[in-house]
Parts: structure tokens; C-alpha cells; sequence
């Protein structure tokens, strides 16, 4: 299939319409004089504002996971993820709109006064079920659909984060988004790089398939790790982006050497804030009125202004930061 024909069956594929889009796009020019490089063509992709359920990155994957044929005759959804889990929330939030029951595997021990997301999970009326460990949730997920079976309930699990196949096509569609963005905005500059926090890898999978069908080369993609190796960050993007063309029924060249993981944010460890992802917090904030979270989009932003600071991007780039949300997660 011709990548023409892959992008029209991308723009009509059924979805469920939660986000505000297109998400906004404006530059970052007191970040960029703050980082000494004035002149540097610097912008952010406020995803953070996809509005439904307080936005994020999420949102977007959740529409093609939540498709209406997929939630035919389903009575509650399940999935899994962290005390502070952004996709939980918004995952809940959409259970909440649909009228469905919804089920959220969690690890870590109850908390006493739940705040950030964990509080929204409860708000929005999720059944949380607590596991001790990370590792413990794929099989509590799956037991928990079968407990539900057998009350007669009919579960729709989504996969951890939504980092699919099906959810990648939402960063797909993104991608083109961004791009016919930044094509009203300026002539092209010799590259554009954009930097975006990685974990479960969705997101980045789905702009690695966005800027294949476009046949954009002159891209550079940037996922900062939150927690694994770029090596993994790198290998596991590239497996979704393939099960996204594959949905699309497109057999096309991925531009994999436009994709670039960086492990050097990650501190030490998950959700663990850095010097460097600290000053990042202060600094979009103090010069820009943009708030960022300590788990995902702060360690992004330190990535940015490292390779600002060493002289990875220059004026002859343009460089853009894909804000993915994850406010509450500062309220914790």
C-alpha cells in the first residue's frame, strides 16, 4: 500500500473523539534567550491541552483504543500502571463518559490520603486492586478480566499506557498534525528535532510512523527515558511503529535512523526527580508560564536544554519540545 493510501485509512480510522485538537503549537523564545541561544528556533507542541480528563498524551491513544466497535457490548474497562499512572487516569475519566465500570490494577500500597492522579482515579469512580510490584501487573490484569467474565461482565483490557499498535496510530496522526503545523509557520530549516519523554514507548512509535508516511528525513525524534535503556527505548518503539504500519496495512520503509533514544535523565530511577529535570521544572515555568511534571515531561525538558547547553541542536535547527501533560503529577 502506498503511503498516500496509508494515511487516508489513517484519517478515517473510527475513533472515539475525546481531544481538543489540533493541540496548540508557539515558540519558546524566553526559554531560548534564558539558554543563551536567542536565536535558536525553539518551540513547544502543548499536548498537555488536549483537555479531556485534565489532557496529556494519553488522550490521544485512547481514542483509537476506545473506537466505537471495539466497545460494543463491554461493560468495564481494565487497565494497569503506577500510584500516579497518567493513562489511568484518563482511562478512568473515559469510563466515567461512557458509563462504564472501570478497573485500575495498581502497584504500591494503598495510600492513606490519596493525592495527584491517584486521587483523580478515585474521583472518576475506578475500582482500584493493588499489586505489590511493577511486575505484578500484567498477570493481576488478565486475573482480574477473568473475575469479571465470571460475574458476568464483559472487560475491554488496555494494555499499559495504551502503547499499542491501535494506540500508536493516535502519535501518528499527531505527527502529521505537528508537521502541517510547522509548515504555515516558517520555511524548513535544515532539520527539525523534536524532543519527547519515553516510557511505555507509545507515543514515540506513533511520530515514528507519522514522519515515515510523510517521508519526512530531515526529522530527528528525541525520547528522553523515565526509566529504561535507550537501547530498550529504541528496539520497543520500533516494534510498535511496525504493529501500527502493519494495522494501516503498510509495508513502507520506518525512518529508524530518525529516531533517537537518550538514557542520561533517568537519575536514579522512575518518578525520581534530578538536579537537572529540577532546574528544567523551574525554568519552563519561570520564562514561560508552562508547568511541567517530575516524572515524564521535566526529564524531557533537561534533555532539551542538555543538548541546547552542549551544542547538539544550533541556530540552524529547528527544535520542538512535545509537552505530554501529567500536571497532577506535581500535586503529589
Amino acid at each position: 500500500m502506498a503511503s498516500s493510501a496509508a494515511l487516508t485509512r489513517l484519517s478515517e480510522w473510527p475513533r472515539l473523539k475525546l481531544a481538543n485538537l489540533p493541540t496548540p503549537i508557539r515558540p519558546l523564545a524566553r526559554l531560548a534567550e534564558a539558554l543563551g541561544s536567542p536565536a535558536l528556533d525553539l518551540l513547544v507542541k502543548l499536548d498537555s491541552e488536549t483537555g479531556f480528563g485534565l489532557g496529556g498524551n494519553k488522550v490521544r491513544k485512547l481514542e483509537f483504543e476506545l473506537a466505537p466497535d471495539r466497545l460494543e457490548g463491554i461493560t468495564c474497562l481494565i487497565t494497569a500502571g503506577g500510584p500516579q499512572s497518567n493513562h489511568c487516569r484518563v482511562t478512568a475519566a473515559a469510563a466515567a463518559r461512557l458509563g462504564l465500570r472501570c478497573a485500575l490494577i495498581v502497584n504500591g500500597p494503598e495510600p492513606e490520603a490519596p493525592t495527584g492522579n491517584a486521587l483523580l482515579h478515585r474521583l472518576f469512580g475506578a475500582v482500584i486492586v493493588t499489586v505489590p510490584e511493577r511486575q505484578d501487573r500484567s498477570t493481576q490484569l488478565q486475573s482480574t478480566a477473568v473475575d469479571i467474565e465470571l460475574e458476568g461482565g464483559h472487560p475491554l483490557v488496555i494494555p499499559i499506557g495504551a502503547s499499542t499498535g491501535l494506540g500508536s496510530l493516535g502519535y501518528a496522526a499527531a505527527s502529521i498534525e505537528l508537521f502541517k503545523q510547522l509548515t504555515n509557520q516558517k520555511p524548513p530549516p535544515e532539520r527539525t528535532v523534536v524532543f519527547v519523554a519515553s516510557s511505555s514507548c507509545g507515543t514515540l512509535a506513533g511520530l515514528l510512523l507519522g514522519i515515515s508516511l510523510l517521508k519526512l528525513n530531515h526529522v530527528l525524534l528525541v525520547g528522553v527515558s523515565a526509566d529504561m535503556s535507550a537501547a530498550e527505548i529504541e528496539e520497543r518503539s520500533k516494534q510498535i511503529a511496525c504493529e501500527g504500519a502493519d494495522l494501516l496495512g503498510w509495508d513502507g520503509p520506518l525512518l529508524t535512523d530518525s529516531i533517537k533514544a537518550i538514557d542520561d535523565q533517568v537519575g536514579d530511577g522512575y518518578g525520581l526527580s534530578t538536579t537537572a529535570s529540577d532546574e528544567a521544572l523551574r525554568m519552563f515555568a519561570l520564562h514561560e508560564g508552562l508547568v511541567l511534571d517530575p516524572t515524564y515531561t521535566a526529564k524531557a525538558a533537561a534533555g532539551l536544554i542538555s543538548w541546547v547547553r552542549t551544542g547538539m541542536v544550533s541556530d540552524l535547527d529547528r527544535v520542538v519540545f512535545l509537552h505530554t501533560g501529567g500536571h497532577p503529577g506535581l500535586f503529589t
